[in-house]
């Protein structure tokens, strides 16, 4: 049976839970995120497994960090694990659209189920989600919500808020 750890943090965009199966950063949820899963299932707290993923996160919302190198104990299908891995590849400050990532995995017609996938990421931030746009360039759904991604795509881009999208 595996060991399921979890802490809770501050950040700019409010509270975040980090989840480590067997001392592995497993998940992040946001207050109010989509497919938030019940906080049973979050473990026994304690914030051991997580002082890297903290000090990342930390060095992130500074403005200091803009690649993270954690390991991760992602669960999910093949296909949403190849997504996530693509995820991984968007630079700090740059945006992907779904067309484009489903381009990268061979698959061009598969832009739905991109962001099917992409809704699903169980690490947003450090897997940065948020850095995915609809085709025309516009902001489209993510699990944190709307105005959670235009902050973050703002802080990365530097821009204030208002002025994307």
């Amino acid at each position: 049976m595996p060991t399921v750890q979890h802490t809770i943090v501050d950040s700019p965009y409010d509270a975040l839970t980090l989840v480590a199966v067997d001392g592995v950063l497993s998940r992040i949820h946001m207050t109010d995120q989509r497919h938030r899963p019940p906080e049973e299932t979050f473990g026994e707290r304690d914030p051991r497994p997580f002082t890297e993923a903290v000090r990342q996160l930390d060095a992130y919302f500074a403005g200091e960090l803009t690649v993270f190198d954690l390991p991760l104990k992602l669960i999910g299908t093949p296909f949403q694990l190849r997504v996530w891995e693509l995820l991984r590849l968007i630079p700090y400050g740059e945006t992907r659209t779904y067309g484009e990532l489903a381009e990268a995995l061979g698959s061009p017609g598969a832009s739905r189920a991109v962001g099917l996938a992409n809704g699903r990421n169980p690490v947003s931030i450090v897997v940065p989600c948020h850095r995915v746009i609809g085709t025309s360039g516009s902001l489209t759904g993510y699990g944190g919500g709307l105005d959670r991604k235009k902050r973050l795509l703002a802080f990365e881009s530097g821009a204030a808020p208002d002025a994307l999208f």
